[in-house]
């Protein structure tokens, strides 16, 4: 019985833990791009940039975060060069959307590489995340 007891209780702490910390996740790397000299960071800077048209080098085209992901983040978006849908931003309606640090962080930056043609500063990142945390 102790034994039994002592597993529950390390699911349960397990299950908290988890919880936790992805409810703060996005949070938690905006804390990590302060101690870089980040912040503080803005919503509507991040919906600016967003929205920005930036100049594909190799194809001459311009492309947005709007490109692949739309500008209503509660509906699917479409990738522009492969097709593949990509599930709606918006934790609103997309619970498992930004509740993983790594996640986040590498597909911060390959969209900002893809997208600005460069990897994006801990600012305009944090910038984003906040921008993002609001849909």
């Amino acid at each position: 019985m102790k034994k039994f007891f002592l597993m529950m209780t390390t699911v349960v702490c397990g299950l908290i833990i988890n919880l936790s910390a992805n409810a703060g996740s996005v949070e938690s790397l905006q804390s990590d791009y302060q101690v870089q000299g980040a912040g503080p960071f803005s919503a509507a800077a991040g919906e600016t940039m967003w929205q920005k048209e930036y100049l594909d080098e190799k194809s001459g085209k311009q492309r947005s975060c709007q490109t692949c992901h739309g500008k209503d983040l509660t509906r699917s978006g479409k990738h522009a060069r492969t097709g593949k849908v990509i599930e709606p931003l918006a934790r609103s309606v997309n619970s498992e959307r930004l509740t993983e640090v790594k996640f986040m962080k590498k597909w911060l930056k390959r969209n900002c590489k893809w997208t600005v043609g460069r990897e994006c500063s801990a600012q305009e990142k944090g910038d984003f995340l906040e921008y993002l945390k609001g849909q």
